[in-house]
């Protein structure tokens, strides 16, 4: 009941970053399943398990809140439910040792971009007058897919600021759309674990639950978020965590001695910080230029997060 309890509470946490942000619920929860000593294929394919119900219900409320563009959600899915299970398949041929240094470098990136994305980054105007084809998203779902399945994470920061920076289409949208084609991709990574994981990989289905459970609720709080909370201070403060704890899981891969580890640190929180920072005066400075405008807070997402 205790880890049914724990498990509940952080996929809420990252159910509400991933809902408000568009991203990251893979990568949070991956990072706390590799940290506290799963094997990195076990960790995906239980996190994929998890995104099935919280992508179904995040869906559900990004609807209802009319966040969702069917087009994007339609051209985008198919392509990424391939590449999911290209790289469930890649991830469960990797040697345990290998795997774990893989996916947790590349949530390291992941978590590094999305502080420096939404810490930093300038703000740019949404061109809404054109909306993206099957050219752009086709190739864009199979990386996003690939990536999400290897790494434990990855479709929101590859899918969502990549759609994000094209100006094509509004961030609200762009949430909302991404989340929720990520239940087909995450479905379509379950099978592809299913049936790739030896018989030696046990799932904890508990730990699963928890994940499924605590995201569901959160999914229709993160959705009216998504309209209300400044998503860079949440992204920059969640980038931060992800970044400092997978730099821990590397750090005692490679044997780091006491020296390197407290440099290493002491540079991740100064970065951290700066970042919370930085982002606290966007924010401001984004509701004076909104306020010049004539716009209040609800109409700022034609804005979007980073050119």
């Amino acid at each position: 009941m205790r880890v049914l309890v724990l498990f509940g509470l952080a996929g809420f946490l990252a159910q509400l970053v991933d809902g408000t942000l568009g991203m990251a619920f893979g990568v949070t929860s991956t990072t706390t399943l590799v940290a506290l000593g799963t094997t990195p294929a076990v960790a995906s394919a239980a996190v994929h398990l998890a995104e099935v119900g919280t992508s179904l219900a995040s869906g559900v409320s990004h609807w209802r809140f009319r966040n969702i563009d069917w087009r994007t959600v339609g051209i985008l899915a198919v392509p990424g439910a391939i590449g999911a299970v290209l790289g469930a398949y890649v991830l469960t041929s990797l040697s345990t040792e290998f795997a774990e240094v893989w996916i947790t470098t590349i949530l390291l990136v992941l978590g590094l971009y999305v502080l420096i994305r939404f810490a930093f980054l300038k703000l740019g105007k949404l061109i809404t007058d054109k909306r993206p084809g099957a050219r752009f998203l086709g190739p864009l779902g199979l990386v996003a897919g690939f990536v999400d399945a290897t790494g434990g994470g990855g479709w929101g920061p590859v899918a969502t600021t990549t759609l994000l920076s094209s100006g094509r289409l509004e961030p609200r949208k762009v949430v909302g759309s991404v989340d929720t084609s990520e239940f087909i991709v995450a479905l379509a990574a379950s099978i592809g674990f299913f049936f790739s994981l030896s018989s030696e990989h046990n799932l904890n289905y508990t730990v699963v639950l928890g994940l499924m459970a605590g995201g569901v609720l959160a999914a229709p709080v993160a959705a009216w978020l998504v309209r209300r909370m400044p998503p860079r201070l949440l992204g920059a403060a969640a980038g931060g965590l992800i970044v400092f704890t997978n730099a821990r899981t590397l750090l005692k891969a490679a044997d780091a001695g006491t020296a390197a580890t407290v440099l290493v640190y002491v540079a991740i929180v100064a970065l951290w910080a700066a970042g919370v920072v930085a982002a606290i005066r966007s924010i401001k400075a984004e509701k004076r230029v909104n306020a010049a405008a004539g716009e209040d807070d609800h109409t700022r997402e034609s804005v979007a997060v980073a050119e």
